[in-house]
């Protein structure tokens, strides 16, 4: 007898639509592997760790150079937000009472200063795919189940991402994968060195942010509340979730958070928000560099009011045919003293 209903997870549409949407994204991230190695491979060696390690920092570099214009837009609605927090707080003030009418004059004002408080946060909601792609692609190859086209056609790269090693420790492995039956592994010092690098970049990274590019009066308040939550709380989240994710992973989040940090230190140095200790220094950089400017374009030559001071007039010959009128210089008072006129041939001969 065939069975007339089949029983069904609630959960499958979702991992259906889940499926649908991650797929393209394997594709894309198992082809920019496999482009990276294989430019790699005649420099390190095609089954070499570093070749798969700098590929996946070349992927990281080629998925945050597209994520610019959005780090822009991130920045430019952080600072709106940032400057309209006296605002905020003014309205506070007149509408404590009234929470109705205190969240519609906030989004007014958000939409009058073409501020958005979820902005800030939308580069990293976009990279949350990738890195989820990236994560079961390394996934997959720790168990040598390949995912993405271009590791699914080429079975020997996944063998070969499955057992590379970078200073001992496999790429595909994760810190409580491989246990502590054989004590403590090159995986395990790898995977920690990873995570505090990693920790520690995300947090000068937000620490740069509130110390120089945020105006004082933004410092207080329930958003400056929420940035020094986020200051301690997320990298206190990735240190503890790190050991879950393979060492791959760790790699990229690591480029990755250098290049936030790096990229947040140029836009801090040359663009920063007005009000802060960073544009301060800006100010005082952009100061000097115009008194260098006007230095520069003082006069090299002398004046010839210079010249004459110095005691030399140079020209043509006095009207009667005399050489012009040479001034010595002295300490004292200038003495004047007239040169011989010229004389003609006939007169030298008489």
């Amino acid at each position: 007898m065939i069975p007339l209903l089949v029983p069904l997870s609630i959960w499958d549409p979702f991992i259906a639509v889940g499926s649908a949407i991650m797929r393209p994204l394997y594709w894309v991230v198992s082809g920019l592997l496999v482009l990276f190695h294989s430019l790699l491979s005649p420099v390190f060696g095609a089954d070499s760790g570093w070749t798969w390690a700098l590929s996946i920092v070349s992927l990281t570099v080629v998925i945050r150079v597209a994520l610019i214009p959005l780090f822009v837009k991130q920045i430019k609605s952080s600072r709106q937000m940032q400057l309209l927090q006296p605002k905020v707080r003014e309205l506070q003030k007149k509408y404590g009472h009234d929470r109705e009418k205190l969240g519609q004059e906030t989004m007014k004002l958000y939409k009058d200063h073409n501020a958005n408080p979820l902005a800030s946060c939308l580069p990293l909601l976009l990279q949350m795919p990738i890195f989820l792609a990236l994560f079961r692609v390394l996934d997959g190859a720790s168990r040598e189940i390949p995912r993405g086209h271009w590791l699914e056609i080429h079975p020997e790269l996944l063998t070969s991402l499955h057992e590379a090693t970078i200073f001992g420790a496999r790429i595909s492995s994760t810190f409580l994968s491989v246990g502590f039956a054989g004590g403590i592994t090159a995986t395990h010092v790898v995977t920690v060195v990873l995570i505090l690098a990693m920790t520690a970049t995300l947090f000068v990274t937000q620490l740069q942010l509130m110390r120089k590019n945020m105006p004082p009066e933004a410092l207080t308040g329930p958003f400056a509340q929420q940035q020094k939550m986020m200051l301690y709380l997320f990298p206190i989240i990735f240190a503890v979730g790190g050991v879950n994710f393979p060492i791959g992973v760790l790699i990229y989040w690591l480029a990755s958070n250098l290049w936030t940090m790096g990229q947040q230190f140029y836009v801090i140095r040359r663009n920063p928000a007005p009000g802060t200790p960073a544009y301060e220094a800006w100010e005082e950089r952009r100061k000097d560099k115009l008194a260098r400017k006007e230095a520069h374009r003082a006069p090299s030559t002398p004046s010839a009011a210079a010249t004459a001071e110095s005691g030399v007039v140079r020209g043509t010959t006095n009207g009667n045919g005399s050489a012009p009128t040479v001034t010595e210089p002295t300490d004292g008072p200038r003495v004047v003293r007239q040169q011989p006129r010229k004389q003609t041939r006939s007169q030298r001969k008489l």
